[in-house]
This record gives structure tokens, sequence and C-alpha cells, in this order.
């Protein structure tokens, strides 16, 4: 009974940790209709000043926690203001895109700032430990009790008694009425970004002192754990959002005391898939709240894509696959190796997202199902390189499928939510089915990829190799998106009511498109299995999918060619040019801000 109480004492005191994260986005998604995914990001911004104010100023705790707050309150401001308001008139995807890439930035430029190394951020509370009915009960649990009640009975005093919480109320309910009455729609914008990044600053101060540790890693599960707790009680709903941050650290808690603790994120993702799949809107929406609206119409900029003539094509075609007998740098082959392996990613996701208008932030994981499928079929049961690789694809390409149908009945920022969460579940999964995947050991002595038990150890094979099944992928997808599929699926994109009321079924051809893109995919990690000889859980991270949504944006949505040279320019120009290499990931997160702001068609144009 005492350890049950335990749990839920941690479990408590984690989820008012997780409420001050939530509340912020729930906030911003009130005023904006916007899943802010650099929160995260403000989050570790907030352990870092503390960090500083602790560790180096000697600052006392009040001091601190006015530091981080007053820091993290005008980082939200500048969010706000140079990165989300130039796209107040965009295409309804365009904020969601440039809160990704703030967050590389952000996240690039603390790890350049203070290395990538985790560091340990003392506590400012003594380590005393209170035993109350059999239950110990630390002083930083009650400091971090204090501090999160007291934030709520602030925010509820600001938004029930102040002028401004008026009109942020009054923006959220409706932003045109609101803009009419006069209020000021920019500047409850600028309010709302500044309270909930301080919220958000502070709890990373919080979590850094709760564990002793920090790291700019932080920042992607932070905001993952924020999404999940304001989802489980309803987006945009505060009270909401505080409820379900506590019902996702109790869920945490209790999963950790009976499992272990490599099991606490697979409950908080499994807890979100249920809920979207059950009460989409939350569990404290009203019945008669409205879905969310689909992103119909308004995904992608409309533009003229560039067609190059079909000679143009080939003659592109052949130098690529003679660029080894010119070109024999084994560096310069194995970098544009790995370009045509995310160039299948591209033409995945391209499909999925760019002509069907399924936003997929998860989509790493049908590398790791490929990868694993592959590599286990050529340990385990022998089966030959080639014919396994060929398995993992077809096998993908049904796993994905079954795994995304969920979110086929979900609209708007849910889809991007979901597979975001499916992904995350699909890597813990391989973490802890030790039995098959090895778990946290990974899979090794994979055997290399042979043609007729020739195996390919040159980097000029392996160039070719991978060059071949890009261009194979490629023109197969061209080949179904000039069809009368092709052509339904950019229908379902662009008005999904218009097409179901035309007899289209949408989970069927949603369907469709998973299954060939997952197909891509699969092959692509089971390639790169191969190719490494080992595979872990971490081999194929969340970051890779934000990559190859960068990939996409870049080249021109469901633009196949677009997919290619998206993945040159971002895969192989920084590692071509070494210099840029630590340099990468700023790299990525200043082009697609970029590209949202200037360029939202892409290179070659959507089509």
């Amino acid at each position: 009974m005492t350890s049950f109480l335990d749990h839920t004492i941690n479990g408590l005191v984690v989820g008012n940790i997780y409420a001050l994260l939530a509340v912020g986005l729930a906030l911003i998604f009130g005023v904006s209709r916007l899943i802010n995914f650099a929160h995260g990001s403000v989050y570790v911004v907030g352990a870092y000043v503390g960090l500083i104010a602790v560790a180096h100023l000697k600052l006392p705790l009040p001091l601190t926690i006015l530091a981080v707050v007053v820091g993290t309150g005008a980082l939200g401001i500048l969010i706000e203001r140079v990165g989300l308001r130039p796209l107040a008139h965009s295409v309804r995807i365009a904020p969601l895109l440039a809160t990704i890439g703030i967050s590389f930035v952000i996240d690039q430029l603390i790890q350049l700032t203070f290395s990538p190394d985790p560091q340990a951020l003392p506590s400012l509370v003594p380590d005393w430990r209170f035993t109350v009915g059999g239950v110990t009960v630390g002083a930083l649990d009650l400091v971090i009790a204090g501090i999160g009640v007291t934030s709520a009975a602030l925010l509820y005093g600001f938004l029930t008694f102040t002028r401004l919480g008026w009109a942020v109320r009054a923006t959220a309910q409706d932003r045109d009425a609101a803009r009419q009455m006069g209020v000021d729609v920019d500047a409850v914008n600028r309010a709302v970004f500044a309270i909930a990044s301080a919220l958000g600053g502070l709890s990373g101060l919080l979590v850094g002192m709760y564990y002793n540790y920090i790291s700019p890693a932080m920042s992607f599960q932070a905001t993952l754990k924020g999404i999940v707790a304001e989802v489980v009680g309803g987006v945009g709903n505060v009270p909401g959002a505080v409820v379900g941050s506590l019902l996702l650290g109790l869920t945490e808690s209790y999963g950790i005391a009976l499992l272990g603790t490599t099991y606490r994120n697979l409950f908080a993702f499994v807890l979100l898939v249920l809920i979207l799949v059950l009460k989409p809107n939350g569990l404290f929406a009203s019945n008669r709240q409205l879905p969310p609206e689909p992103m119909t119409g308004t995904f992608v900029a409309p533009s003229r894509p560039l067609k190059l003539p079909a000679s143009a094509l080939a003659g592109l075609t052949v130098a690529a696959f003679a660029l080894p007998l010119v070109v024999t740098t084994p560096y310069v082959l194995q970098t544009l190796s790995n370009a045509w392996l995310y160039a299948m990613l591209g033409l995945s996701l391209t499909l999925v997202a760019g002509t069907v208008g399924q936003v997929s932030l998860g989509h790493a994981a049908l590398l790791a199902i490929g990868g694993y499928v592959s590599a286990l079929l050529a340990v385990d049961l022998g089966l030959p390189v080639m014919l396994a690789i060929l398995a993992a694809g077809l096998a993908t390409g049904a796993i994905g499928t079954v795994l995304v149908s969920p979110a086929f009945r979900l609209r708007g920022h849910y889809v991007s939510i979901a597979t975001l969460a499916i992904g995350e579940i699909v890597g813990l999964v391989i973490l802890n089915w030790e039995s098959v995947t090895r778990g946290p050991i990974g899979v090794s002595g994979i055997p290399p990829i042979e043609i007729a038990g020739i195996p390919l150890y040159s980097a000029a094979a392996t160039y070719w190799f991978t060059l071949a099944v890009m261009v194979v992928l490629a023109l197969l997808q061209a080949k179904l998106l000039a069809s009368h599929l092709g052509r339904t699926l950019r229908a379902i994109r662009e008005d999904d009511v218009a097409a179901r009321s035309h007899g289209i079924a949408l989970s069927r051809y949603k369907a469709i498109a998973f299954g060939f893109g997952g197909f891509a995919a699969g092959i692509s990690g089971a390639i790169t299995a191969h190719l490494y000889s080992y595979i872990n859980h971490e081999t194929f991270n969340a970051q890779i999918s934000i990559l190859a949504l960068t990939i996409v944006i870049l080249g021109g949505m469901g633009n196949v060619l677009g997919a290619i040279v998206g993945s040159v320019a971002l895969i192989g120009l920084p590692e071509l040019f070494r210099i840029t290499a630590e340099y990468r990931i700023l790299i990525y997160g200043i082009a697609l801000l970029l590209l949202v702001r200037f360029r939202p068609q892409g290179l070659l144009g959507t089509v």
C-alpha cells in the first residue's frame, strides 16, 4: 500500500510539471489553432537558463525562477513575432512546419553553445524528506506542487479578471469576431506566447532540478509529453490540459511500477492513440463540439510544377549512373548512396503527405520496421538478402498501413499527432520486445547486400545498387500518380468532403497510399540495415521523420523528382561540404523556415 501511495505522489508531482507544458500548448492552440512543436525547445532553454542562474550566477531559487520566466517569455514573443506572424495569411500547414523549423534551430544553438553532453542542474531546495501516513514526500515535491498551484491560480486570475485575459478568451472563442470588436489580436498572440513560453521554461527548470539532469535532447520528448497531456484533456482546453497532465503522470508512474522504466513512454503514447481513436476531442470536450476541420485545399501552396522533358530526365539518370566512372572518391559515393536511401523515404512521404494530404510525422517508424524485418529474416532464418529486402518492403507496407489505420478518420493536426505517436510506439516496442528484436542490444552481424552470391562491398557497387532501386521506385510512383488512382488521391487531398460525396472510400484510398509508401520506406530501411550491418531502436529516430518532411517540402509536395532533388540538397550537399557537418541540423531548420516563408511550393513546385 505504501509503495502504491509513493507512486501516486510521484505521478502527481510529474503531472504538475507536465501541466505547465500542456497549459502553454493549450493556450497557444486556443488563440492560434496551432500545435507548437517548438514548445519543447523553449522548455530546454528554461532548463539551461536555470543552469546559468544556479551554477554560474549563484542566484537563489526565487531569482532563478524569475530569470527563467523572463528569459523564456521573451523567447516566446520572439518566436511569435519573427517566426509565426509573417505566416498569418499563409496556407494552414505553414505555421506548424515553421514551429518544427524553429525547434531545429533552437535545439542546435543550445547544443553548439553548451555541448550535446548532459549536465547536472543542482537543486536549490534542501534534500529534506517527510514521512506522512507512511508516504515519503520530499521538499522539492512540495515546491513543485506549490509552483504548479500558484501558476494555475495566477493564470486563472489573469484570464478571469484582467482586460487582456478577457481578450485572450474572446480570441480563443472566435478570432474574427474578436477582431471586429476591436481586440488587438496580435497583442493577444504576443501575450499568449509569452505566458505559454514562460510556463514551458519553468517546467524545464523544475524537471532539471527534479532529475538533476538536463540535455539538449530533452526537447522532443517534452513536446510529445505536453501534446499527449493536452490531447487527453482536450486540445485548447486549459482545465482539461491540467487534468490530462495529472492523468498522464499517474499512468506513467503506475506503468513504471508494473513493468519498469523502459515502458514509461509507451504507456503515454498508447494512451494518446486510444484517446484519438475513441474521443478525439479529448475527455473534457462537449458532446456537441464540432470535429476538427480538415486541412483540405490549404495543405500545399498552388503552383505550376517544373516539368523536365523525358530526354532531360533520361540524360540526368545516365549521368547519375556514370558518376562513379568519373568520381572515384569512396566518401562522395557513400554520401550520395545515403542520399538515394533518403530519396526512397522522401518518395514514400511525398505520396502520403503531398498527394493524399496526410501529414505523417512518424515516417521513420517505417524505416525501422523494414530494417528489422529484413535483418531478422536474414540473420535468424537465413533468408537470401535480396529476398529479405523485398519481404521487408511488403511487410512494412502491410504493417504500416494497419498501424496507421486508426488515423484515417482523423482530421487536421490530429493526423500529425497520431502518426507521431504511432512512430514512437513502434520504436518503444522494438526496444522492449527483447525476445524478437534483442531490445537495446540491437541486431548485429547483418549480412551485406549481395547479388547472385556476390557481396557489394565497394562504394561504387553500393552506389549503383541504391540508385537503381531508387529509380525503379520513382518510376513506379510516377506511373501511379499519372493514373486514375493518382487523380483520386489528389482529390482526397484537395477536399475530402467533396471526394466522399462523389462516392470515394477515403479510408480505402488512404490505405493504398500508405501501403505503397510503406513499401518504399521499408525497402530503404532494409537496405540501410544491410549496409550498416548493425541496427538498434535508435537507428531510425524521430528526427529522421522531420528530416523526411523537410526533404519533401524542399522538393515540392507530391513531386517525385522533387523528393530526389530535396534529398540530394539536404543529405548530400551538407555532407560533401564537411565544414558544415556540425551545423547540419541548424541548416535543416533554417532551410525549413525559409521554405515555409518564401517558397512553400518547393523548388520544383507541388503536383
